[in-house]
């Protein structure tokens, strides 16, 4: 049986992302979530489960090291996976204003299972983003989705798509600079190479990019 292929990502413009983000709603520490992971690329459940542990507020950078997956938490996908990322002024912006939230909270213990599905060591960690309607961290992205995201998203006037939409924007935008590398952006998302960079975000190379002939023309005084 052959699985059909998955569907090409479809990021946000940046239009689009000024009206999510832009949207009044009395959900800050969703919008907060929301504007980090447009900014820093990680997966939806690498985003639920980051603690404060994690994050360096003075030196603008977070540390993955694990995930929220089928209901456990779990070291990250793959060792490429665990990295440190120095992030980009929204995403950073986005942590110091979640910090009043949850950042003076209580620690909690939970368990994390290894790579190997049998190794579980604990870890005790103050979640960075909570559910506001609950007050509780989130666990899963479908209650993110169902809870807040779909409502949110219909009143910006934006089409539907997933959270992990803002992962996808996050590539686009990087490749769309024309100055972020592919090797860059792959370490920024934890991929194992430049292959899913190119296979998945290829066309923003050259559909959004900058002028390149115009900027080569002008770096190598052409014109």
């Amino acid at each position: 049986m052959r699985v059909p292929d998955a569907e090409d990502p479809d990021p946000f413009t940046r239009e689009k992302i000024e009206a999510i983000l832009g949207q009044p709603t009395d959900r800050e520490q969703e919008i907060n979530l929301t504007q980090y992971m447009i900014w820093s690329g990680p997966r939806v459940s690498e985003a639920m489960a980051l603690a404060w542990e994690d994050v360096d507020l003075e030196a603008g950078t977070v540390e993955i090291r694990r995930a929220r997956v089928s209901g456990q938490y779990k070291v990250t996908k793959t060792r490429r996976s665990t990295r440190k990322v120095k992030l980009l002024a929204p995403a950073l912006r986005a942590l110091q204003a979640q910090a009043r939230f949850t950042k003076n909270l209580p620690a909690e213990l939970i368990e994390v299972v290894d790579r190997d599905n049998r190794t579980i060591r604990e870890q005790r960690v103050r979640f960075v983003f909570h559910n506001t309607a609950t007050g509780e961290p989130y666990r899963s992205s479908d209650v993110l989705r169902h809870g807040w995201w779909i409502t949110h998203l219909e009143k910006a006037g934006v089409r539907q798509r997933g959270p992990n939409t803002c992962r996808h924007t996050f590539a686009s935008q990087m490749l769309s600079s024309g100055i972020a590398t592919p090797e860059w952006i792959a370490d920024q998302m934890g991929h194992t190479s430049t292959a899913m960079i190119f296979k998945h975000y290829a066309k923003w190379i050259s559909e959004d990019g900058p002028d390149v002939v115009g900027l080569l023309n002008q770096a190598l005084r052409l014109s």
